[in-house]
């Protein structure tokens, strides 16, 4: 696109004819009955020999249905009907079991399903590819005021891996259970969000609702790690400046209690690398400055500050997300042997990683001396290696956070569409993980990270993660309310 060097407009257009496929697994499929495979013409065929295929036939496909994480509606049938309900839990089921989980995500299918599901609802919609095999939709909801400041509702199209040999249910299943779980690897990590968000323009266009700004949906790839290719050069792009975002919801997290949990901010990780070096010796040996003893000093006083911010966790004076957390991930030292490694020898280096997330209000030059001069010492033998995966700064200088009071009157909005609809609100919460909404707060504009799951366990990224139907219908409401709220909301002509 013409002002975005390296970025492919693929597709746009809003009027186009799709055909209606269902989807299993990413893939398109049409099954014939069983019976009209085996026996066209059933008058002509031995009953006994028809049920002994047709079970042969199940049977083979169940177990490669089930190898595959193909089972495409639970565990009452192991067919891909195109005669399945079309429903807003069936169209939810069949976007999970699209495979979009790394390390080889189906961006391609999830892309053209969703597409298919806005061309359904009139939505316009442009495909492009800021990097190659990472295509992100944007859909378009026209406003009836596009000089507006117009609003954007992300959700990402990856996901984490699954181990499915501990899992309940296929993890690419999406299984409904008699009780309601949808059992599927991102039902809470954001799949959710993305399908609530067109059922409930799907739900307010029934309903010949017209928003006033501009409305965007965006299904970016990559979030899960990193998203350095997907929203990172997304919002760096022309073709996000044009969209001219005012405010922004993205994913959140699930709330064990009757509250709705939303956050506005995010701690930001960074990737700590400690060397050490010394003089080899022999094992019996004890002297000053070893690899190993210098690198053990270096954990002790990290030890010491992650002790001093957890104690205030401990003691219920602040949040997990609410202090500075550091912790040690891996360890690499020793003289590799046949057995293992040598015991008698004492290694010239050693290196320990940290995770390092730091609240919007720290300070990162701080941060950075305390490193130099008290974790890693060069006057030791140390050095240090650090990956910053975000700034802790906007564009202005302030820290990366939205405001949650009368001065942001998003937030007023917000706040009374969630009660409109009858939910109520937990206290605003800064997120302990990192998510894409830290490349549209650095810009200025305030996101407010939301997902409508209450009385639900907290399991992004755990086995069996799973949604209760009742949630996840009752959070399209919540989309209603809020989509139709804040897309009529006029008086900050700032966004």
């Amino acid at each position: 696109m013409e002002g975005d060097r390296g970025v492919r407009k693929i597709f746009s257009r809003s009027s186009s004819v799709f055909t209606n496929h269902r989807y299993c697994q990413g893939r398109t499929v049409n099954y014939l009955p069983v019976t009209s495979v085996f026996c066209m013409g059933a008058p002509r065929c031995s009953r006994l020999l028809l049920v002994y295929h047709t079970l042969f036939f199940a049977t083979t496909l169940y177990k490669f249905a089930t190898a595959s994480g193909n089972l495409c509606n639970g565990t009452a049938s192991i067919l891909c009907s195109s005669e399945e309900a079309d429903t807003p839990i069936t169209r939810f089921q069949r976007y999970l079991r699209i495979k979009t989980a790394h390390p080889e995500p189906d961006y391609s299918s999830a892309v053209s399903f969703l597409t298919s599901q806005a061309h359904s609802i009139g939505l316009q919609h442009q495909i492009l590819e800021f990097s190659p095999g990472k295509p992100l939709l944007i859909l378009a909801w026209p406003g009836s005021d596009p000089s507006l400041p117009s609003l954007l509702f992300n959700s990402h199209l990856d996901s984490v891996p699954a181990e499915s040999s501990k899992w309940i249910h296929p993890p690419f299943a999406a299984i409904r259970t008699p009780d309601g779980r949808i059992y599927a690897r991102g039902a809470q990590d954001d799949k959710c969000i993305g399908m609530q968000y067109l059922e409930a323009i799907r739900n307010l266009k029934e309903k010949d609702f017209t928003p006033t700004r501009t409305i965007h949906l965006s299904y970016v790839p990559d979030e899960e790690i990193g998203g350095f290719e997907g929203f990172a050069k997304f919002a760096g792009s022309k073709v996000f400046e044009d969209l001219n975002v005012g405010f922004m919801l993205d994913e959140g997290q699930a709330s064990p209690g009757d509250e709705f949990r939303v956050f506005y901010a995010d701690r930001m990780p960074w990737e700590v690398k400690i060397k050490a070096k010394g003089p080899p010796g022999h094992g019996s040996r004890m002297y000053d400055n070893s690899a190993m003893e210098n690198l053990m000093k270096s954990i002790e006083v990290i030890s010491k500050f992650r002790e001093s911010h957890f104690d205030a966790v401990k003691s219920g004076e602040a949040a997990n997300s609410e202090v500075i957390s550091i912790n040690p991930v891996y360890l690499k030292a020793g003289v590799p042997s046949l057995t293992g490694f040598a015991m008698n020898l004492q290694p010239s280096e050693a290196e320990a990683g940290f995770d390092l997330r730091l609240i919007p209000t720290a300070d990162p030059d701080e941060m950075r001396r305390r490193i130099a001069q008290e974790w890693a010492p060069a006057a030791r033998n140390m050095s240090y290696e650090i990956k910053e995966k975000g700034s802790l700064r906007d564009n202005m200088g302030r820290p990366m956070m939205t405001p949650t009071d009368d001065s942001n009157p998003w937030w007023l909005v917000f706040e009374q569409a969630i009660t409109s609809a009858g939910g109520k609100l937990a206290k605003p919460e800064i997120l302990a993980s990192t998510t894409d909404s830290r490349f549209v707060r650095q810009k200025g504009i305030p996101v407010l990270g939301f997902s409508p799951m209450t009385n639900t366990p907290i399991l992004l990224h755990d086995h069996n993660e799973h949604l209760q139907d009742t949630v996840y219908m009752r959070g399209i409401k919540i989309y209603e309310s809020l989509i139709s709220s804040l897309s009529s909301f006029t008086e900050s002509s700032k966004g």
